[in-house]
């Protein structure tokens, strides 16, 4: 009869600290499929730009394949960035080059996030795809 409502008070005490470590579990586990997703869409925009004849065409065509890629993982990127560095197109043909592109995406938490301060976080990958040494570039 003492031990009346001690149950009752010690989940009130253990429930909100369980229910922190769910959220932080499944922001965790959003961020790390993020970065899966953001280091493949990286990879592939790099490659569809390194095998393109001149710079317009490596960043357009790096800018779709990263859309695509993060679509393809179903990767909804509430802000998305696509920095492809094709500067090395200059460089004449037998001279070693690549193609550099940075990928950031804003992945928001503000479905998840019981606290005010944590809305969405930057998940940024960079991969770098060479261009093929003897072919023609401009």
């Amino acid at each position: 009869p003492r031990d009346r409502g001690a149950v009752l008070v010690e989940l009130a005490i253990v429930a909100p600290a369980f229910l922190m470590l769910l959220v932080l579990a499944t922001m965790v586990g959003r961020v790390a499929v993020a970065h899966t997703a953001v280091t493949v869409a990286a990879h592939d925009a790099a490659r569809a730009a390194s095998i393109s004849r001149d710079a317009a065409t490596a960043e357009h065509r790096a800018a779709a394949a990263a859309r695509t890629a993060l679509a393809d993982q179903d990767l909804a990127c509430d802000e998305l960035r696509v920095d492809p560095d094709t500067s090395q197109f200059a460089r004449p043909a037998g001279e070693p080059a690549g193609v550099t592109v940075t990928i950031s995406c804003w992945v928001s938490m503000s479905d998840i996030a019981i606290l005010p301060f944590v809305d969405g976080r930057w998940v940024t990958a960079t991969f770098v795809s060479p261009i093929d040494t003897w072919r023609g570039r401009s």
